[in-house]
């Protein structure tokens, strides 16, 4: 069916479709455009004075000094610059309506799915996923597992899961080459880019599909949708691609190593969520190579994924929309994967990511290339000026620190100049980046994340800047495991920092006391914000233990549990997480059995269009005090059939992540602060009980006269304790003259600890079970 054909360029630029108001969702209230002119002209002002009058002199100075006050003064124009064009760019943020497409109209649809060396465990949730997305017509949709080390054991997988495979030996272009290998073998028009990590949701081909009819379609007064006539289609334009949000199900280390899973959303929300879905006015929209639907004709049109670079994406969506191919990047989270685990690795992704994006800058010439519009240039260009900000990290810790350990002035200005010229710029600016934060980013999170990171940046970017340039592509580890490795190593950077700025602010606040040096009250000001991004970058570096191997979903989901697999109905139940290594599941009433550690059990959950049914054991049963509910932690255990170790991951996977999608409004740098202080020295308790155990707390008196008040019980056990006597006997029977005595003998576990001897026998007496019932609910 697929024949293996040439691409072919094109060198015209076709019309550019421009959307109607009314095909646009407006994200977020649009900002004025004259704040913008009036930060413009400040901006200019502020340079021009601060070039003319207060950059220090090398003969009065030194050339230290006057070196360190250019380097302080380029790091805030272009702070100042970033700030104003995200400012233009967020201003009126907006995302394409989707038309309603009749569905004999959806096209055959290729999903290329990126491999490199990933385990075969990872391959198989994402390509599972992408076998189960909905479509009109399945038979459209063509899946491929794209390996570019032509493994036997991939290839194995392709067929178990019934999906194409492209192998692919000797490949010299890393994922470009593994893409336009298998472009070139395949022809449907549309085609999705996934990498191996990455799990569609069932619904993305059903969401994103549509945005490629916008051109062709219109939009009724009534609300509904039409397609244009023949005529009218003509010189309208075309999509180049459609890029949603890379999300991940994993907690990202930004997140987990500072204890904020709960607190912030993920560090890459604030670009794929706020900063592309800006670019859509400008038709600049990055291509980040995965969760993305991309046209066929487009992609050919440029040769194909841009080879010889290591961000062959960010070339490419840049090549297409230079051919006016208008693209979309949507808000709604369609698929998700898995965050970098270990610093190490976060640091290389980032290092290739600059470098990559550097380098394709510069080898498309954007700024001299006359292909490139004046807004795509503009645009394309802060994503440059982004990498810079960490050298302007470090200028911003040091600028303090010369001044007052050695005395080595970056500004010259007067403390009138200082409250009537920089203090309402800089008031001027601050108000500027409350504009630009959101709900997803605050400046102080930014703050926190770049001076993580900028230690690690510099020597790659500056080296890129000077045309050293990074050839090989690596690849980001994609293994989600038990993790203890310790990277404490990579704080030294941080820790000295700290260690000056802190001494700084110890003498700034001593030459505030003695001399009464009031200006010192901002530098005060500006080395506290400082010490305090230093110092969660201390706590970042220090780690944090994963104890988890897969990654816990929220849900709510029917279940069954059945003591044998043959049974016909079972005891009902609700999951209330899931993960692929287990679940845990809620019950008003406890399983009237034992669930001891090692029984294995059968379930059924069900989920929308899915059954799974596997096996597992109790590891952990709770009741909070005055709880409502039981709650039975399972892990999954034995071997699962194909079949349904594909119901399970799609029961498990084929949902949002329970992170946070907004900042937390109760946070602080003193919440920040203390909460990494106060979780990092923290040790978690293990639970062993596997049984539910139920308050008794009631007085009985055995057949001897003692009296004992029986605290608890379990299935199994009781716990007793002595009230009248002289000691608790060896054997004997609890509720004796009731309709369900029990028969109890001495434990050698513990004290106090008596085993039921006709457990069996009372799991079978229903007034046992009715009693189990009373003491479920105190």
């Amino acid at each position: 069916m697929y024949e293996k054909h040439e691409f072919k360029l094109q060198t015209e630029k076709i019309p550019l479709y421009t959307p109607p108001e009314s095909a646009n969702i407006t994200l977020k209230k649009k900002q004025p455009l004259w704040l913008a002119v009036l930060v413009g002209i400040v901006m200019v002002g502020y340079g021009i004075w601060r070039i003319g009058f207060t950059l220090p002199s090398a003969s009065q100075y030194g050339w230290l000094a006057f070196i360190g006050g250019i380097f302080l003064l380029v790091a805030e124009l272009l702070s100042s610059y970033e700030a104003l064009s995200h400012y233009l760019s967020l201003r009126d943020v907006y995302e394409p309506e989707m038309p309603d497409v009749p569905h004999e109209l959806f096209p055959d649809v290729d999903v290329f799915i990126s491999t490199h060396n990933e385990e075969t465990d990872i391959l198989f949730k994402t390509a599972n996923a992408c076998a189960a997305m909905d479509y009109p017509d399945p038979s459209k949709v063509h899946v491929f597992l794209c390996d570019d080390t032509n493994r036997p054991e991939v290839a194995a997988l392709a067929k178990e899961l019934g999906v194409g495979y492209f192998g692919l030996s000797n490949n010299k272009h890393a994922k470009a080459g593994n893409i336009n290998n298998a472009l070139s073998r395949t022809s449907s028009p549309l085609i999705a880019t996934f990498d191996a990590d990455m799990i569609p949701k069932s619904n993305f081909l059903m969401e994103v599909v549509p945005y490629f009819f916008l051109p062709i379609m219109e939009k009724k007064e009534d609300g509904s949708w039409v397609v244009k006539p023949k005529e009218a289609q003509k010189d309208c334009g075309k999509i180049g691609f459609i890029q949603t949000p890379q999300v991940f199900y994993n907690a990202d280390l930004f997140q987990y190593n500072l204890y904020a899973e709960d607190k912030v959303p993920n560090e890459q929300d604030y670009f794929f969520r706020e900063v592309n879905l800006g670019k859509n006015r400008n038709n600049a929209v990055l291509y980040a190579g995965s969760n993305t639907m991309i046209s066929r004709e487009a992609l050919e049109g440029v040769g194909g994924i841009a080879t010889g670079t290591i961000t062959e994406d960010f070339e490419t969506g840049l090549r297409i929309e230079a051919l006016n191919y208008r693209c979309y990047a949507v808000k709604k989270p369609l698929a998700q994967g898995l965050a970098p685990i270990t610093i190490s690795s976060l640091i290389k992704q980032r290092v290739r990511w600059g470098r990559g994006c550097i380098y394709s800058l510069r080898r498309v010439h954007l700024l001299s290339n006359p292909a490139f519009s004046p807004k795509l240039k503009l645009s394309y260009y802060a994503c440059r000026i982004y990498w810079e900000s960490f050298s302007r990290r470090l200028v911003y810790i040091l600028s303090p620190v010369l001044f007052l350990l050695l005395g080595i002035p970056l500004v010259v200005m007067d403390l009138r100049q200082l409250l009537f010229l920089w203090l309402p710029y800089y008031l001027f600016y601050s108000f500027l980046l409350t504009k630009v934060s959101s709900e997803i980013r605050d400046t102080r999170w930014s703050n926190t994340i770049d001076t993580i990171m900028f230690p690690y940046l510099l020597i790659p970017i500056w080296a890129e800047f000077f045309h050293i340039n990074e050839k090989k592509f690596s690849v980001t580890a994609k293994s989600r495991s038990w993790n203890d490795s310790n990277e404490f190593y990579l704080a030294i950077p941080h820790i000295c920092l700290f260690v000056v700025s802190a001494i700084s602010l110890v003498f700034a606040v001593q030459q505030l006391i003695i001399n009464r040096a009031f200006g010192l009250i901002i530098m005060i000001m500006w080395m506290l914000i400082n010490s305090f991004s230093l110092l969660m970058a201390v706590f970042f570096m220090r780690g944090r233990v994963n104890e988890r191997e897969f990654e816990r979903f929220n849900c709510d989901l029917e279940m069954e549990v059945r003591q044998e697999a043959e049974q016909e109905e079972g005891f009902a139940a609700r999951v209330v997480n899931i993960s692929e290594g287990g679940f845990a599941f809620e019950r008003k009433e406890p399983l009237p059995f034992p669930t001891d550690r090692g029984t294995v059990l059968h379930f059924v959950i069900k989920d929308r269009k899915y059954c799974a049914s596997l096996r597992g054991k109790i590891i952990a049963v709770s009741k909070p005090k005055r709880g409502k509910v039981w709650t039975y932690r399972v892990q999954r255990v034995g071997e699962m059939s194909t079949a349904e170790k594909r119901e399970f991951f799609q029961i498990v996977y084929d949902r949002l992540n329970p992170l946070p999608e907004k900042l937390a409004e109760d946070t602080s740098y003193f919440d920040d602060l203390f909460r990494v202080m106060e979780e990092g020295n923290k040790e978690r308790a293990p639970q062993r009980r596997t049984m539910p155990r139920f308050r008794v707390r009631s007085k009985e008196k055995l057949a001897d006269g003692t009296v004992v008040m029986v605290e608890d019980l379990n299935f199994k056990y009781v716990r007793l304790r002595l009230v009248k006597g002289e000691a608790l006997p060896e054997t004997f029977t609890l509720f004796e003259g009731t309709e369900y005595p029990m028969h109890c003998e001495k434990s050698e576990i513990r004290e106090g600890l008596y085993r039921i001897r006709n457990s069996e026998a009372l799991l079978e007496n229903p007034a046992f079970l009715e009693k189990i019932k009373e003491w479920g609910k105190k």
